[in-house]
This record gives structure tokens, sequence and C-alpha cells, in this order.
């Protein structure tokens, strides 16, 4: 059931909302748990930060043997998708990984499995 506001904009049922947050906060701990278990694979110690938005970054860059210093270009546009880039391609060799299978991240539907992978692959 929707309600009308002042505005006349139709406003979501509580429970729905309530249901998106629920599916949205079960997908952001699956996301974290993979990214957990790909700085563990790459030999770096997630910890606590990789839990929490935008200072998951840390450890990711620690994982591709990166300094932690370049987080600052990942608020720089158009640079901030060439460091995800070299992001990326780091974490692929340094799991054994070729990085080619970054292209993964270019194919709708398949870059959802690209994270997944690399947590759960030997």
């Amino acid at each position: 059931m929707t309600h009308a506001n002042a505005s006349g904009i139709n406003a979501a049922d509580p429970m729905t909302t309530l249901l998106v947050l629920g599916v949205l906060l079960v997908l952001w701990l699956i996301l974290c748990y993979c990214l957990k278990r790909i700085c563990e694979k790459c030999g770096a110690e997630p910890g606590i930060l990789i839990w929490i938005p935008i200072f998951n970054l840390f450890p990711m860059l620690q994982a591709a043997g990166l300094s932690g210093w370049l987080i600052l270009l990942f608020f720089v546009p158009l640079v901030n998708f060439v460091m995800a880039l070299v992001m990326w391609v780091k974490i692929c060799q340094a799991r054994g990984k070729s990085a080619l299978l970054v292209i993964l991240l270019f194919v709708p539907f398949l870059n959802l499995l690209f994270i997944p992978y690399l947590a759960f692959s030997e």
C-alpha cells in the first residue's frame, strides 16, 4: 500500500522499505565477508576496517601490496577508475590468478561473480 504525501508523491510502505534495507544489509555483509577472505588469502590482515564503507579500501590496498595513502586517489574522478583497476589487477596477481580476470568487471552479470570467485577459489 502506498501513501500520498503533501507533494502528491507516493511513499513506499514501511514494511517494503524495511525489507529492501534488510536485503541490502545482507548483500553488504556478504560483500564484506568476500573482501575479508580475499585479504586473508593475499596475506593481509583485514581487521575491522573491512566492514566499514570506504575504509575497507585500506585493507584491500594492503592486500594488493599498495600504500594506504593511495586511497586519496579514489576521490579523484577518472583517476579512481584507473586506481580500482590497478588494485584489482594486483589482487588477482597476489591470488595467483591471471590479471586478465579483471575483464570480468566489464561483463554484465559476470562482474557479480568476480569478487566471490577471488574469495572462494583456490
